[in-house]
């Protein structure tokens, strides 16, 4: 990873803080965002090599700002932003048109958009990647986890399209599993999440990814850390 430049998305907290963090200390320049500056700036400040621009990936000008912060290098491009939508998680027959609009827009347009973006780039890199956050919803059926799971769906194929249209970027759909997250709380609000892992014990199984890069495709987080080692 050395003289890796990185852009992770959603890297306030969670996964891609823990993502932000493993990368630096690995020596590469991390270019992130998140909708809350005050917490993202508070996040990664001691971070070494790492460029904080905050907003919100569904806006073009901060997407923009992301690549061109790259300037003329980029190796890794991280999709972790993402949005739940409603909670308490509603059926179906009872989900918010747009609600599931904004699901869309911040899960799979800005993703592809921004993507579209920094192909140029991608593909100039020796080691060019594209790391989708998928989720378990995105293939099973789970009450409650439509507008999510058809949002990640979605995901996955635009990343297996693009794996097979980019001969010289791999493209990864990552299942990190179940997290200790704010995110995944607000799925289970007044519900005790303990039990599910850290981010951090996830991220190893994403830089075996990195550090291997097999053919572009999607990869569960327990196989990985199953197989490492």
């Amino acid at each position: 990873m050395t003289a890796t430049t990185a852009i992770v998305t959603g890297a306030g907290q969670g996964f891609g803080l823990a993502v932000t963090t493993a990368l630096a200390a690995r020596g590469a320049t991390v270019i992130v965002c998140a909708r809350d500056g005050a917490r993202l700036r508070a996040a990664t400040g001691d971070l070494p090599g790492v460029i904080p621009i905050p907003g919100d990936i569904t806006d073009p000008s901060l997407r923009a700002r992301l690549v061109a912060a790259a300037r003329s290098k980029l190796d890794l491009l991280i999709h972790n932003a993402g949005e739940l939508g409603p909670s308490p998680l509603p059926p179906l027959s009872d989900y918010p048109v747009g609600a599931l609009r904004d699901v869309l827009e911040t899960t799979v347009l800005a993703p592809l958009a921004l993507t579209k973006l920094a192909l140029p780039l991608l593909r100039m890199s020796r080691t060019g990647t594209v790391i989708t956050l998928s989720s378990d919803a995105a293939v099973e059926a789970y009450p409650g986890w439509g507008g999510y799971g058809a949002a990640k769906a979605a995901t996955d194929q635009l990343t297996a399209v693009l794996g097979a249209e980019e001969a010289d970027v791999r493209a990864y759909a990552f299942d990190p599993g179940d997290m200790r997250t704010a995110m995944h709380q607000r799925a289970f609000p007044g519900e005790d999440i303990s039990d599910r892992p850290e981010p951090e014990t996830v991220v190893p199984a994403l830089l075996r990814l990195l550090d291997e890069r097999p053919e572009s495709g999607r990869y569960r987080a327990a196989d990985l850390l199953t197989g490492a080692g």
